[in-house]
């Protein structure tokens, strides 16, 4: 007994160890030359964040006419304002904070499995997110994805926990906070709603899979995650921001497949897409799956096999409708990854231990080869991004040119780290020549090269002066940060195929 205590404590000690390497170098890139291009490096940091940063900088949390994710998703900004409250705007405690819900995840993550399985098991799945080389990297990113799976795997646990209620005040209120749990991951982020049916099985699950239980329990649940919602749009939303709260989904809009052989291919690129997570991982889920439907059927009594399945399941559903694989949205599906792996692990090592074994053979190889890859993000850290920021920050400062405000589609994550104020140039309710008239900004700052149709609109109102350029991230379309310093046109010289000759002169 003492030997498997000392062991038990070396293992939580080794994953201590493991949470502890996301902690360094915060203010890295997101890992150069990693396996998983994400345009959300460049973006989204200060996008969704930006409700917090303007209401700090500048004493409101929206800016008529740009863009205002946090009229439809305002859990992460109110969060991230009481952070600042203490911390000031930073870069630094953003991802402080992204790495606390983490923390959170691997926790949640050990609760859940340890209500089915023994400890080992909840162990084993504790240390395959600890070492994973994908949640790392977007880990210590302040994206939406890290809380929207704490408040899913929180809602899990609430629900397994409900046969334990001794009263039937308890178990009610436990049943609210659940649909509050829902609601709050749908104002996180609204894709919460596909995995919905998740927790609703578990709910079934949970009522001994008899209807009228179930149907009494879910009405509870879904009027609790509709009433505060409701209130929040009728109340906030629909007299003041509808305008932001429906661009947010015409800015996420992409075109979708015209022909059936379109929408296979979408759905197929978006199940493919789970390797972004680990391949040896997503082969044991494969064979895990294969295997229940002949010999381990008894898998699907375990809520911790199925629930995770249909949460994959609807999260890889959206991402094929949507039509826009994005590696970012595939944390969603990691975390229910782990939990099926564990669970079909756990019944092998039962019932069929060879198999058990090779299963976790599998684990273990995948765990190094994650650590290794890890072990090289860690050593092989670039701050490029920070530096270019901060860099095009001080050129504005020391080159004054009327207005500070700076035109950029990563101006956000900009602002995050330097607090120049900025607006975008790609996204707004605002077109970008009545945001120019507007704003008036005096500089941009785009990736590489300018966007036609962006400068048909600058060269409407501005020339543009190339003045500066920065070197940052890996992506050979977006790896130089051009400084442009706008000059307004004097009436009667806004001609643009002109100003197209000068740009493509100035570059040369």
């Amino acid at each position: 007994m003492k030997w498997t205590r000392t062991l038990t404590f070396i293992w939580m000690a080794g994953i201590g160890l493991l949470y502890g390497l996301h902690l360094l170098h915060l203010g890295a890139d997101f890992p150069n030359f990693s396996p998983w291009m994400d345009y959300s490096k460049y973006t989204d940091e200060g996008w969704y964040g930006s409700a917090a940063v303007r209401h700090f900088l500048s004493g409101s949390w929206r800016l008529p006419g740009d863009f205002n994710p946090a009229a439809a998703l305002p859990v992460w900004p109110v969060l991230e304002g009481i952070v600042f409250r203490f911390t000031g705007v930073s870069l630094l405690a953003a991802r402080v904070l992204v790495l606390v819900v983490f923390a959170g995840n691997l926790l949640l993550t050990y609760a859940l499995i340890r209500m089915q399985h023994e400890q080992p098991i909840a162990l084993l799945g504790v240390t395959i997110a600890a070492a994973s080389a994908f949640l790392y990297a977007f880990s210590r990113v302040a994206i939406l994805e890290p809380l929207l799976i704490f408040w899913m795997l929180l809602s899990w646990l609430l629900v397994l926990y409900l046969p334990k209620a001794s009263t039937p005040k308890r178990l009610s209120l436990l049943l609210i906070a659940v649909g509050v749990l829902i609601c709050l991951q749908i104002l996180t982020k609204t894709t919460a709603v596909f995995l919905i049916p998740a927790t609703l099985y578990l709910l079934w699950y949970v009522a001994g899979y008899k209807f009228r239980p179930f149907l009494k329990q879910a009405v509870i649940v879904m009027g609790a995650a509709f009433i505060p919602w409701g209130a929040y749009y009728f109340l906030a939303v629909r007299p003041h921001w509808l305008s932001d709260y429906r661009y947010l989904f015409e800015a996420n809009h992409w075109e979708q497949p015209t022909t059936i052989g379109g929408w296979i291919a979408s759905f197929w690129y978006a199940l493919h897409g789970t390797l972004w997570i680990d391949n040896l991982l997503c082969l044991l889920a494969l064979a895990l799956l294969v295997l229940s439907a002949v010999w381990l059927r008894k898998l699907w009594t375990n809520p911790l096999f199925v629930a995770p399945l249909l949460a994959a399941a609807g999260y890889i559903f959206f991402t094929g409708w949507h039509n826009n694989m994005q590696p970012r949205y595939y944390q969603i599906v990691a975390f229910p990854l782990i939990f099926v792996v564990c669970a079909g692990t756990a019944y092998l090592l039962e019932t069929r231990r060879w198999m058990g074994m090779a299963a976790m053979a599998v684990i273990v190889i995948s765990i190094c080869l994650n650590l290794r890859l890890t072990l090289h993000f860690v050593r092989h850290t670039d701050h490029t991004f920070v530096m270019a920021a901060k860099r095009l920050t001080r050129y504005i400062d020391q080159h004054p040119n009327g207005n500070r405000l700076l035109l950029s589609i990563s101006g956000a994550n900009i602002t995050l780290v330097t607090h120049l104020p900025s607006i975008c140039d790609d996204f707004g309710t605002y077109d970008l020549p009545y945001r120019l008239r507007t704003y008036q900004p005096g500089w941009y700052a785009a990736w590489n090269e300018i966007d036609p149709g962006t400068l048909e609109d600058l060269h409407s109102l501005y020339s543009l002066r190339r003045v500066a350029s920065y070197h940052a991230f890996d992506d050979e379309d977006r790896n130089v940060l051009v400084l442009y310093k706008l000059i307004p046109l004097p009436p009667g010289k806004r001609h643009y195929e002109d100003a197209m000759e000068q740009e493509a002169n100035a570059g040369k």
